[in-house]
């Protein structure tokens, strides 16, 4: 069987997998920035009870797995809170974000708490606040730093996005199991997905390695070497 002219009728449905697979990444890292920011700043600075939830929290979603954590979500906990009608999509980015932050905040905190302690009281000696000092001094010293681990979570969430198929998610590896179903052509077809995998991955990592460029100060956080 000649594979590809097979491939080239199939492609502009793998091209619909690839859209559908970095919607979920894009949202992922989007919530997980949204939520894992807060929560490192709620670990370094925050009480004892914010920490203890925060610590809770990171330890319930990076000590499951991730279909575990699906399956939890799409059957009980959002059928349970009245949200049984959000789309697999939906539930599968909230998943991979919640889950992304986690290892998210653990990033930002590090990165937090590299930032000298003494630049918090050379900026409280100035007159600031504490929350003025954490928004001016701290945090856009802390997110260079913290850009080179960020960027890491993109292949991350990348490979656990495939997992979404198990609840209907229509992502890139669910069209290639159509595919392959109508077909009959398994290893070619999921070669081919293979590499689509690979660009993405390589393609996302070169952007972000850019940013990390871009934004970098010689001798200090990403620009030191």
């Amino acid at each position: 069987m000649d594979v590809l002219p097979i491939l080239i009728e199939w492609f502009p449905y793998l091209l619909s997998g690839v859209a559908s697979t970095l919607g979920l990444v894009l949202a992922a890292l989007v919530l997980g920035l949204l939520l894992g920011l807060p929560m490192a700043l709620g670990q370094v600075y925050g009480s004892r009870p914010v920490r203890w939830a925060v610590g809770v929290y990171v330890w319930f979603f990076r000590g499951l797995p991730i279909l575990v954590l699906l399956f939890l979500f799409w059957f009980g906990i959002f059928p349970g809170l009245g949200l049984g009608n959000l789309s697999a999509f939906v539930v599968g980015a909230v998943v991979l974000g919640l889950r992304g932050a986690a290892y998210q905040s653990q990033i930002f905190r590090g990165a937090i708490q590299s930032v000298g302690e003494g630049q918090m009281i050379a900026a409280r000696s100035l007159g600031m606040s504490r929350l003025t000092a954490i928004r001016s001094v701290i945090l856009p010293q802390a997110m260079r730093i913290a850009l080179p681990g960020w960027s890491n979570e993109y292949p991350n969430i990348l490979t656990d996005s495939a997992v979404c198929y198990a609840i209907g998610v229509v992502e890139l590896l669910t069209i290639t199991s159509r595919m392959v179903t109508q077909t009959n052509i398994t290893m070619p077809v999921y070669l081919a997905t293979a590499g689509i995998f690979i660009i993405l991955n390589y393609g996302g990592l070169k952007l972000l390695h850019r940013l990390e460029a871009r934004i970098a100060i010689p001798g200090f956080g990403t620009g030191a070497m």
